[in-house]
């Protein structure tokens, strides 16, 4: 039986519905990349805004609320909060990129170039995605056709880990 009767109600066995949204003791980072994950970029916001609250803006909760307006096509918001980030912690990869990835998305390739050099650097050249983008950048940024390439191009952001995007393109 799952559940025993316990002074007029009825307790189960040690297994307990989450608390009510927003309460102290959820996360609302960790609750915001379950969403991120699952696809579900609006409500992903609404927990990352919910953990700015909770935690306040630290770099963690700028950079996700960027990446939610990221993925939502926000390019101007999202930038906005991941240039946030990058001034909170100048080391932070996950915000580097994701910033470099708005840019590739707006189309300011020099720009982006750049921040995915620091990413790439902040990162100490660990993370795969971050030279990908980068080389990405700088291929685009060689190419004398870039306007054409540009109207061709289809980019499409993936997401890798909690919190690393990557651009991906159909070149």
């Amino acid at each position: 039986m799952a559940c025993a009767p316990s002074g007029g109600g009825f307790v189960q066995d040690g297994f307990y519905a989450p608390g009510v949204a927003g309460e102290a003791n959820t996360d609302g980072l960790i609750v915001g990349h379950r969403l991120m994950a699952a696809g579900e970029y609006e409500l992903a916001l609404k927990a990352y805004n919910r953990a700015a609250f909770q935690h306040g803006l630290t770099v963690d909760t700028l950079s996700a609320i960027g990446s939610a307006n990221l993925n939502l096509g926000r390019l101007g918001q999202a930038e906005h909060w991941l240039r946030l980030a990058v001034e909170e912690d100048v080391n932070f990869p996950p915000a580097w990129n994701n910033l470099g990835v708005v840019l590739m998305e707006k189309g300011n390739i020099a720009e982006a170039s750049e921040i995915f050099r620091r990413a790439y650097a902040a990162d100490n050249g660990n993370s795969d995605e971050i030279r990908d983008n980068l080389r990405l950048a700088l291929a685009m940024l060689e190419n004398s056709d870039n306007n054409v390439l540009q109207e061709d191009h289809n980019f499409n952001l993936i997401r890798r880990g909690s919190g690393d995007y990557v651009l991906m393109s159909d070149l």
